[in-house]
C-alpha cells in the first residue's frame, strides 16, 4: 500500500461530479503548487429539506418508504451506491462523500408532521434506505434515537439496516416496538475478514461486533436479520457459507443478498481502490463484475440489477441458497403490524 493512501477512507479520490464543468484533475503534476486531495477531518453541513419520508417504487422492492436523517456516510464503502447522490449537491461520489455530511436535524420533526397527515396510511418504513442511520456521526446527533421515538409514539412499523453497532444504545426503544410487532433490523455483514473490511468499509465496525449486536437484540426479542452485501466476486464470494452460519448463531432470523453493481461513479472509484489493494487480481475482479452484468459494471434493469445473470450469478445464487437452507430453513421475520397506527400520537380528545 502506498504512503499516499488515505487510510481511514475508501474512496482514494474525488471522482469527476457529472454536473459541474470544472474536475480535479492530476495529469500534470508540475504545475501544482499543492496536493490537491488531503486527509481532510469530517465536515458537517446542514441540509432543510420539506420532507423527510420518501416513496420509493420499484419493482425489485415493492412499494417502500424511506427517511434519510444523513446524506453522504462516514462508512466509507468503497462499493456504496449512495456515493451518486452527493453529486447533486455538488461534491464528488468520492472523497466527498465520506468527508462531507449533510445532517437534516429537523428529521424527527418532520416525520411527526408526516404522521398526522389525515392522508397518510400506515405503511412500514426503511431507515437506512440510502446512507446508514447510525454512521458515526449519530452518537453526536440522535437523530435517529429521536425517528425511533416519533414510530413508537405513533404505533409506525419500522425496518432498519445498519452495518454499526451504535444501534444497542437504543435498544429499549426497540424492545417496545418489537412488543407490538413494530421493527425489524438488519445488519449488513459482506466479510468476517478484518482485513478485508477495514479497506472496503473503514469505519463500519468488525463482524465481530455487529453480531455481537445482532446477538443482543435477539435476545432482547427484537426481530433480527441479515444482508450479505454486497457479494463481489473473487473478493468475498466464498465467505457466503460462513456468515450465514455465524448470523444464524447469533440469532438472525432472515437473511438476503445482492451482488455489486458499479453504477455511476461507482466504477472508476472502486476501480482505482482495486488496482491500489488488489493489483494482482483487479482485472479478474472487473471482468467477473461485467459478466455479472451482462457485459458491464453496472445493470438498471429491474429483476436482474440485484442478483446478476450469468454463471458467476447462479454460483453466488446457490452457495446463498444451499447457505441458508441449511442454517435458517425454519426462520422468518414475524410480519410488521400496521394496524396499531396511532391517529394524532399519544394523544386524543377521545
Amino acid at each position: 500500500m502506498s504512503n499516499d493512501y488515505f487510510k481511514g477512507r475508501g474512496a482514494q479520490i474525488k471522482s469527476k461530479n457529472r454536473f459541474l464543468q470544472q474536475a480535479y484533475v492530476t495529469e500534470h503534476i508540475e504545475g501544482l503548487d499543492k496536493p490537491l486531495l488531503v486527509k481532510e477531518s469530517t465536515q458537517v453541513y446542514y441540509d432543510s429539506p420539506r420532507k423527510i419520508v420518501n416513496k420509493i417504487k420499484s419493482p425489485d422492492l415493492g412499494s417502500l418508504y424511506s427517511i434519510n436523517a444523513y446524506q453522504g456516510c462516514e462508512h466509507g464503502c468503497i462499493y456504496c451506491y449512495a456515493r451518486n447522490s452527493h453529486e447533486y449537491y455538488g461534491f464528488s461520489a468520492g472523497l466527498d462523500f465520506e468527508q462531507k455530511i449533510m445532517v437534516k436535524k429537523q428529521a424527527p420533526l418532520l416525520l411527526e408532521q408526516h404522521f398526522l397527515k389525515k392522508s397518510w396510511k400506515p405503511h412500514s418504513i426503511m431507515l437506512s434506505g440510502n446512507t446508514d442511520c447510525y454512521q458515526p456521526l449519530e452518537r453526536k446527533f440522535k437523530l435517529t434515537q429521536n425517528l425511533l421515538k416519533v414510530f413508537l409514539k405513533y404505533q409506525n412499523p419500522v425496518s432498519i439496516l445498519t452495518k454499526n453497532a451504535l444501534i444497542t444504545r437504543d435498544l429499549e426503544i426497540l424492545q417496545e416496538l418489537a412488543k407490538n410487532q413494530l421493527v425489524h433490523v438488519f445488519f449488513s455483514i459482506n466479510t468476517m475478514d478484518e482485513k478485508l473490511r477495514s479497506i472496503l468499509e473503514p469505519r463500519t465496525v468488525s463482524a465481530q461486533k455487529k453480531f455481537q449486536a445482532m446477538e443482543q437484540l435477539a435476545k432482547a426479542g427484537i426481530p433480527v436479520g441479515i444482508m450479505n452485501a454486497p457479494i463481489i466476486p473473487a473478493i468475498n464470494h466464498h465467505e457466503i457459507p460462513s456468515i450465514i452460519a455465524a448470523a444464524a448463531n447469533h440469532g438472525a432470523q432472515a437473511a438476503g443478498y445482492t451482488v455489486v453493481r458499479l453504477n455511476g461513479a461507482i466504477g472508476e472509484i472502486f476501480r482505482n481502490w482495486l488496482q491500489k489493494n488488489f493489483p494482482d487480481r483487479s482485472d479478474k475482479v472487473m471482468n467477473q463484475i461485467e459478466e455479472l452484468h451482462g457485459g458491464n459494471v453496472n445493470d438498471s434493469k429491474y429483476g436482474r440489477r440485484m442478483t446478476g445473470e450469468g454463471n458467476i450469478a447462479l454460483i453466488i445464487k446457490k452457495l446463498f441458497e444451499v447457505a441458508k437452507k441449511k442454517y435458517m430453513s425454519d426462520r422468518s421475520l414475524p410480519q410488521l403490524n400496521t394496524s396499531a397506527f396511532r391517529k394524532g400520537g399519544n394523544y386524543t380528545l377521545f
